[in-house]
């Protein structure tokens, strides 16, 4: 082994860093939290592929997506209810204070509007960087969506929110 004992510490601990990020950044899109959302983001000029939902050079943009879209409500409930479980992550530290990382998503999405579910199964291929602040941010963020299924929910199921942070 050629790193020593401080630098594998530091490399371990930024690994951590960046799950917990990832976490963070689900657990925002699931609890329609703006602002955690885009704190998981560079400050300018991260690039964000989500496929067919858009593609983006700064995370504002996806964003105020996020708030208008994702945060809907009607008659006071929400619009759309999501729920991510990423798993798998193949996480590398490229550099001082660079990493990229790859994750599997199990995303599933009510829509109470369409009355619809959705079934989807991707890739997230990100960067991180670690910023002055010495937290760690996505920079790039790319979704690449295996598959989805997509079926009308049935007249008699029934959709009961229970309480988001959001």
């Amino acid at each position: 082994m050629t790193a020593n004992m401080e630098d594998r510490l530091a490399a371990l601990e930024a690994v951590e860093q960046i799950k917990a990020l990832k976490h963070r950044y689900w657990r925002a899109c699931d609890g329609k939290d703006p602002e955690t959302f885009a704190d998981c983001f560079i400050p300018h000029g991260a690039a964000i592929d989500y496929g067919r939902l858009g593609r983006f050079d700064d995370a504002a943009p996806m964003v105020e997506i996020f708030r208008r879209y994702g945060c809907a409500r009607i008659d006071g409930r929400y619009a759309v209810l999501d729920m991510h479980h990423g798993t798998h992550p193949d996480i590398e530290i490229t550099g001082p204070g660079t990493a990229r990382g790859r994750w599997s998503l199990q995303f599933r999405q009510l829509n109470t509007v369409t009355r619809t579910e959705t079934l989807a199964v991707g890739e997230y291929d990100d960067e991180y960087v670690r910023g002055d602040d010495g937290r760690w941010r996505m920079s790039v963020c790319r979704f690449t969506e295996s598959w989805s299924h997509t079926r009308p929910l049935a007249d008699d199921e029934v959709i009961t929110e229970g309480v988001l942070d959001g």
